[in-house]
Formats: structure tokens, sequence, C-alpha cells
């Protein structure tokens, strides 16, 4: 297969699995479950950030070992497979869920979520194997963009089940979509094999390989100190994220109609971000790029806690796809040029690792925040102390390749 259909199949499966992450996590089940399952009480959005934090838990507890198992037996597409399904079938199962089903409606999203964000670890560590190092930038920012695409495509698809009041009904959408465009990758992106024969098994392989890395991270001290940054600002980015819809939603007074709008604003201007930064990224490098969007982010956040009105809120949002885009699939580019290529897989494990855990202290905070103080004005401020941190690390960060 040549280069460029390697990349548009590679491609397809973010296109695919936005379908999950704009319906259930960032739009319609989060807004569903606090105000229908939840009863609209303050609690739910604490219910909420556990929910969210224990999935992140598992995820960066499971992927690093799981990705090194997949480096050792080339099984990338194997575990991206079982972890598709898994998001596929508990995405499926959320429209049994009604109100009260509180235990119901969170297991099945912590399973759901564990499934996209596992899935991610080894869709990711195809990037260097589809391109060359120096168009990392233009091809992550493709991926992300056509993600973004999906989004939109999906918001399109379930605009008519939300216009007739059917908001259990694009559950089941979202996920027959995420089936339908996750195909090609399967069926046509190849991997390297290898015969490998072992009498230990894969899992006591992959706790070897995870804690020799782990014993020699002085050797990679400048990608440690670059996931440590990444952990810090991906914690704001993740928080807004999970709680964008129902910030909107709750102290903003937004319909599910106007939501929809809201989020069709943001995934136009997050498919422009994530090319334009891609490219700006290959020219002046990653860590630049990162740092001017980190910033757009601040501005962000600020602009979002001033807000009083409906309409200003659409530039946050115009705003917020832009940094969310550039931010993420720099992020991504960035990481693949400072990885050593023979444990790509175990080190986007790490990615994950340190993405996913960021994701538990972000939302738990603003959850607390909120709860205690009984305003989401106050928690959306904390959001702006992550980006902050983040940037003073990554400046320590130098970008040159593994």
């Amino acid at each position: 297969m040549k280069s460029g259909a390697k990349i548009f199949v590679w491609t397809l499966y973010d296109f695919a699995n936005t379908s999950f992450s704009i319906v259930v996590v960032t739009f319609l089940y989060a807004v569903y479950f606090k105000k229908t399952v939840a009863g609209n009480a303050p609690i739910g959005d604490f219910y909420w950030s556990l929910g969210t934090s224990i999935s992140m838990i598992v995820t960066a507890l499971i992927a690093p070992v799981l990705g090194a198992i997949a480096d050792y037996s080339a099984g990338k597409k194997r575990f991206l497979l079982f972890f598709t399904l898994l998001c596929i079938v508990s995405t499926s199962l959320l429209f049994f869920v009604g109100p009260g089903n509180i235990a119901a409606g969170l297991i099945l999203f912590i399973i759901a979520n564990i499934g996209f964000e596992a899935g991610i670890v080894f869709y990711d560590a195809f990037l260097p194997e589809i391109t060359k190092e120096k168009n990392y930038g233009r091809v992550s920012g493709y991926g992300f963009a056509m993600g973004y695409l999906g989004s939109l495509s999906t918001l399109a698809i379930i605009y008519p089940f939300i216009q007739a009041g059917l908001m259990k009904e694009t559950f089941f959408v979202a996920a027959l979509f995420f089936l339908v465009f996750s195909v090609p990758i399967f069926l046509f992106l190849k991997e390297t094999r290898k015969n490998v024969t072992s009498d230990v098994p894969y899992l006591t392989i992959g706790f070897r390989r995870v804690s020799s890395t782990i014993r020699h991270l002085k050797d990679y001290r400048n990608l440690s100190v670059f996931l440590l940054s990444f952990f810090c600002y991906i914690e704001g980015v993740n928080t807004v994220i999970f709680f964008s819809g129902i910030y909107a939603a709750t102290t903003l007074g937004f319909t599910e109609s106007e939501l929809l709008i809201f989020f069709l604003t943001v995934q136009t201007t997050a498919i422009l971000g994530s090319i334009l930064f891609g490219v700006l990224g290959d020219s002046i490098g990653q860590k630049k790029s990162i740092m001017i969007s980190l910033v757009i982010w601040i501005i962000t956040i600020l602009f979002a806690y001033f807000v009083e009105d409906k309409f200003t809120f659409y530039f946050v949002g115009l705003l917020a796809g832009a940094a969310m885009g550039s931010s993420q699939s720099t992020s991504r580019s960035l990481m693949s040029k400072l990885t050593p290529f023979e444990k790509r897989t175990e080190f986007f494990g790490f990615y994950s690792l340190f993405g996913k855990s960021s994701a538990i202290i972000g939302p738990l905070v603003f959850g607390i925040i909120s709860y205690a103080t009984g305003s989401q004005r106050y928690a959306i401020l904390s959001i702006i102390f992550f980006f902050i941190v983040g940037m003073f690390i990554l400046s320590k960060v130098k970008e040159n390749p593994a």
C-alpha cells in the first residue's frame, strides 16, 4: 500500500472514534447523565468526574504493559481491535440507562472510555510506521483533523434525533458510526509481524519490559521531561473536554440544540487548528507550536470565566477548538520525534499513562470545587494552573530526535 493510502486509512480511525468522544464524553451522554440519570443534582458533577477518573486510572495502569507486549509481539492491531469492540459494545448499551441508574450508567461509561482511551495507545503507535519523521507534524494533524471532521459528521447525523428528543438513540448511532468507519484500518493497514515463541507469558514479558524502561528512564531524560510537561497541560485539556458540555448547559443554560451548534463551532476550528499547527510544527518546531497553543488555552479559559451570555460563549468555542486541535496533534508528533523507534508502542503506553492519569486530577478538582462552591465558574479557573505549569516544564525540553 502506498504511503498516501496508508495515511488515509490510518486517519479514518480518528474519523471513526470521535463519534464516541463527541456524543458520550463531551456532549450528549455527559449532559444526559447530569440532567436525567443524576436528576440534575450538583453531586452529578462529582459522579461524572469520578467515572472519568476511574476509567483514566485503569487505562493509565494497563497502557504501558500492553504497549510493551505489542512491541515484543508486533500485536498492535489485535489490541486495537479488542479495545475498539469493547468501546463500541459498551456505548451501545448506554441506550438502556435511565433516570436513577447512576451505578449502571457510570460502569458502562467507565468500560467504554477504557476501550476508547486504550485503543488510542495502539493507534498512535502506528504513526512512525506510516510516514517519515519530517512529516510527523502534518500527518498527526491530518489525523486529528479527520477526527474533528468525524465529529461534525456525527453531529449532523444525530441532529434529527436531538430535535425529536431521542437522546438515548444517539448513543447507539455513535457506536454504529465507530464500528463502520473503523473497519478499514483492520482490513488494509499492515504491521510488521514477528514470529515469537516464548515459554514466558506475554503479561510477564510486558511487566518486565516496562520495569526495565522505568529503571533506565534516566537514559531518556529529555523524553521524561516532555512527558511531565504533557501530564500537566493535557490535564487542563482533558478537563475542558469532560466538562465543557455540562458547563454550557448548567451555567449558561444551553439547550441540546444550542449545544449542538456550539460543538459544531468547536469542531470546525479544531480541524483548522490541527492542520495549521501540524504544518507549523514541522516548520518552526513542535515545541514552539505547543507553547503558542497553550497561550491560546489560557486566554480561552479567562474568556469562559467572564462570559455571561450564550452568544459570546460561541466565540469561546472558536478559540477552544483551535487550541484543542493544535495542542493534541502537535503533542503526538513531538512524542513521535522523541521516542526510540524500537520502543514506540511501549513509550506511547507511557504517553497514555501520563495523559490519562493527568485526567484524574483535573476533573476531580473541577468536580470538587463546583460541588463545594455551587459555582462552575470558580471551578473553571483552576484549569489555568495546569497550563502554566505545563508551559514552564515544556521550556526545559530539547526538541531533538530520539
